[in-house]
C-alpha cells in the first residue's frame, strides 16, 4: 500500500517532463553574489544571506579554530553531553544583541519553533498564530495541547476577534513573523502589543529574516519599533543574516530555564557543531563592528524595489530585502524562472499549495554585497523574458477582468 501511494505521486515528474522543474538545483561553489551551477557563472537573487558573510574570512578563520580546538561535532544533545563553553558564549551574546535576559541555542530555526511553541503552553491556553507565519510555527503549534487560533494576515480588527474569543484567565500568546518569508512585509508591533495589553496576551516574535535587517545594527524588529520590552520572546535563525545554520530563543530567564528542561527539540537532538556556533559569534561581533553593511543592504533593497515598481511589477506591501514579484500564473511563474536560469540569474518560484495559483510570484531576495550593477543586470533580465512570455499581458488582462 505504501509503495503505491509514493509511486502515484508524480508531480515532480511532470513537472520535469516539461523542462520546468525548479528545485534541487546543485550550487558547485561558495554561496555568494555570483554562484555555479553546471559550470555557468549565475548571479544570485534567491538567497538569504541577507549580509553576505557566508564567504566572509572571519567567519571562514573562526569556523576553522573552531574545528581544530573542539572537532568536528559534539555526539550528543545539550541536555547531556553536547554543551560547550562556546555554547554559552554564542547564547550570551545573543540575549544581549536582542535585549533579553537569556538565551537558548537550538540545531536548527525550524527545531526552535518546534520546541518552543510546542512546549510554552497547556491544554486550556491559546496559541494565536497569523494565517501567513511560517511552517516551522504551524508544525509546532500542532504538536502544542493548547488550542490554535488565527488571524488574517497582519489585520489587527482580526487579531482583535480572535483575543476577544478567548478565556480571559488563560494564558495567550501571539506567535508571528517579524519579517513574514515570502511577503516582505513586517508585522504590526505596536498595534499588536496595545492588543496584548487589553487582552493579557505574551507577544512572541519569529526573527528569523529580520535579525541583520531590521532594528539598530540589525538587531531585530522589536528594536526596529523600539519595542523590546513589550516583546516576551525573540527567535532567530543563524542561516540568514548570520551565515551559518541553528537557531535560538531569547526570553527572561524563567523561560529561558523552563524551555531547556521542556523543549523536546532541544533535548532529543544533538547540539549545534562547534564550527556553526564559532561562525556566530564571528558574525555578531562582525555586524556590530560593521553597520555600513545593513545600510548597504537596503540601499540596494530601496534601487531594485523602485526599478522592478518602475518596470511594472506588482511587489505587494513589501518593506524588507524579500521582494515578491507577482506574476499570477504558475505555468508563467516555472517558465520565468527557468528562463532566468538560463541567462544566468538565480530566483526562487513560490506556487500553488504554498500560495493560490492567482498569487503565485517569483521572491527576488537582496544580499548588501550586490553590486548595483548586478541588480540592474537581473531586474533588466526579469523584464525582457517577461514582456517575451506574456506576463503583463496577463496581468492587465486580470486587472481589467
Amino acid at each position: 500500500m505504501l509503495h503505491k501511494r509514493m509511486q502515484a505521486y508524480n508531480a515532480p515528474q511532470k513537472a520535469m517532463d516539461l523542462g520546468l522543474y525548479p528545485y534541487f538545483r546543485t550550487i558547485e561553489s561558495e554561496q555568494d553574489t555570483v554562484v555555479k551551477i553546471n559550470g555557468k557563472d549565475v548571479l544570485m537573487f534567491g538567497s538569504n544571506s541577507y549580509l553576505g558573510l557566508t564567504i566572509h574570512p572571519k567567519l571562514k578563520e573562526a569556523t576553522k579554530l573552531a574545528v581544530d580546538k573542539y572537532g568536528s561535532g559534539c555526539a550528543g544533545s545539550r541536555f547531556l553531553n553536547g554543551t560547550l563553553d562556546l555554547h554559552l558564549e554564542l547564547e550570551e551574546k545573543l540575549a544581549k544583541f536582542v535585549g533579553m535576559e537569556g538565551a537558548l541555542v537550538f540545531s536548527t530555526g525550524y527545531q526552535v519553533n518546534l520546541g518552543v511553541v510546542s512546549s510554552l503552553l497547556g491544554r486550556h491556553d491559546y496559541l494565536i498564530l497569523d494565517e501567513y507565519d511560517h511552517a516551522c510555527i504551524i508544525d509546532g503549534a500542532r504538536l502544542s495541547f493548547a488550542k490554535v487560533m488565527k488571524y488574517k494576515h497582519n489585520d489587527m480588527a482580526s487579531l482583535e476577534k480572535v483575543l476577544n474569543r478567548c478565556e480571559p484567565d488563560k494564558i495567550k500568546l501571539i506567535v508571528t513573523d517579524g519579517v513574514f518569508s515570502m511577503e516582505g512585509d513586517i508585522c504590526k508591533l505596536p498595534e499588536m502589543s496595545k492588543l496584548a495589553k487589553q487582552y493579557d496576551a505574551n507577544i512572541m516574535i519569529d526573527d528569523a529574516h529580520s535579525l541583520g535587517v531590521l532594528g539598530r545594527n540589525g538587531r531585530g524588529t522589536a528594536d526596529h519599533f523600539g519595542m523590546t520590552e513589550d516583546v516576551d520572546l525573540i527567535m532567530g535563525t543563524f542561516s540568514k543574516s548570520l551565515a551559518s545554520i541553528g537557531g535560538f530563543i531569547a526570553a527572561d530567564n524563567h523561560t529561558i530555564n523552563y524551555l531547556k528542561h521542556n523543549a523536546r527539540s532541544l533535548i532529543f537532538s544533538a547540539s549545534i557543531a562547534p564550527a556553526n556556533a564559532a561562525s556566530v559569534v564571528a558574525a555578531l561581533d562582525l555586524i556590530e563592528a560593521e553597520p555600513e553593511r545593513i545600510q548597504k543592504l537596503w540601499d540596494n533593497t530601496h534601487h531594485a524595489l523602485k526599478r522592478l515598481k518602475d518596470e511594472g511589477f506588482e511587489t505587494g506591501h513589501t518593506e524588507t530585502p524579500i521582494i515578491p514579484v507577482y506574476i499570477r500564473d504558475d505555468f508563467k511563474t516555472f517558465t520565468l524562472t527557468k528562463r532566468l536560469l538560463e541567462e544566468g540569474v538565480f530566483v526562487n518560484p513560490v506556487v500553488s499549495p504554498a500560495v493560490p495559483s492567482s498569487s503565485s510570484l517569483i521572491r527576488y531576495s537582496l544580499m548588501a554585497t550586490h553590486t548595483i550593477d548586478q541588480i540592474d543586470e537581473s531586474i533588466d533580465k526579469i523584464s525582457k523574458i517577461s514582456h517575451e512570455i506574456g506576463i503583463f499581458e496577463l496581468q492587465k488582462e486580470m486587472h481589467e477582468s
